[in-house]
């Protein structure tokens, strides 16, 4: 499982092409060979990059859900719609989709944010707006999703 630490700002150029900082491609050396997938995030106007072999174990769970139950199908559709593998070129540079772009508002100014295992791809004004909007709230969030957590879930207390 990849833990991947930091955040990092860059320019898109007008292709759509960013380079990764130095510190997160080495953060990301053992899964470069690999590839990653590149998919619209489900609850932000962001863009979440998986690393293949985080991509696969998310897979592993979504092929447990039954296909014949129509939300499952519905969701399955609906999550992975516009997914795109993508690579670094010679470069070092990570080519984003016109569509997924779009989706994401990426113009120039970029954020690249660890979550995790995978990597939010932000609008850099869109991920201001967001780190702010949720600093009102966030001691409430932290409380309900980790103030029941000991030592025993393997978790923070």
């Amino acid at each position: 499982m990849v833990n991947l630490i930091g955040t990092y700002e860059c320019k898109a150029d007008s292709k759509g092409r960013l380079a990764l900082s130095v510190a997160l491609k080495k953060q990301l050396s053992p899964v470069l060979q690999e590839g990653f997938v590149l998919k619209r995030s489900v609850f932000q106007p962001c863009l979440e990059l998986y690393p293949m072999s985080e991509w696969n174990i998310l897979m592993s769970k979504l092929n447990k859900l039954n296909r014949f139950v129509k939300k499952n199908n519905d969701f399955i559709r609906r999550f992975t719609a516009g997914v795109k593998i993508v690579e670094l070129d010679a470069s070092g540079r990570l080519l984003i989709p016109k569509d997924l772009q779009l989706f994401a508002g990426i113009t120039k100014h970029v954020v690249l944010s660890s979550a995790v295992n995978i990597i939010e791809i932000w609008d850099k004004d869109k991920y201001e707006r967001a780190i702010d909007d949720a600093t009102v709230d966030f001691a409430e969030l932290a409380e309900e999703v980790m103030g029941n957590v000991t030592d025993e879930d393997n978790g923070v207390s």
